[in-house]
């Protein structure tokens, strides 16, 4: 089944799909941690304004899927709360967010992007593992379900 979608940037009508496409696999698998919730009840706050990004697929005029880019620094990006609700999963849209969102990290100047995710989420690490992420030591225990840490050191343009 192959569907037509389109990928778009994060506008606050859309603050809402963002935080009910995160609660469905993270409430599938675990329970949603006091840094989810905050994440979630402000993307604007906690992404767009801090100097992240948030990119959306769109299939049918609905929204499917996300993929955020939270700045840690001036060089140095998250990849984080990615998800695709299960009816569209497998059908590329992660990997195209994906690769918009490592474009906008680019373009942000980002050198470095780092993710925190837990293994018992194969597909994801498996995408990840596919744009060039590696596994490094666990960096962060900012989420008690994280288990594995991944990077991905950008090539410098200038």
């Amino acid at each position: 089944m192959q569907k037509n979608f389109d990928l778009v940037d994060f506008s606050p009508e859309y603050a809402e799909a963002f935080k009910e496409l995160n609660l469905e696999w993270i409430e599938e698998y675990f329970e949603p941690e006091n840094i989810d919730l905050m994440m979630l009840s402000d993307p604007q706050k906690m992404f767009i304004d801090s100097g992240g990004a948030i990119v959306f697929a769109i299939v049918d005029n609905d929204i499917v899927g996300c993929c955020g880019l939270l700045k840690h620094n001036k060089t140095t990006y998250e990849i984080s709360k990615m998800a695709v609700t299960s009816a569209y999963q497998g059908l590329g849209l992660g990997k195209a967010m994906m690769d918009r969102t490592l474009k906008i990290a680019s373009d942000l100047g980002a050198t470095r992007l780092e993710i925190m995710s837990n293994t018992i989420l194969s597909p994801a690490i498996n995408l990840y593992k596919s744009v060039g992420f590696v596994e490094i030591p666990l960096t962060s225990d900012a989420y008690d379900r994280g288990n594995i840490s991944l990077r991905l050191d950008l090539a410098r343009t200038d």
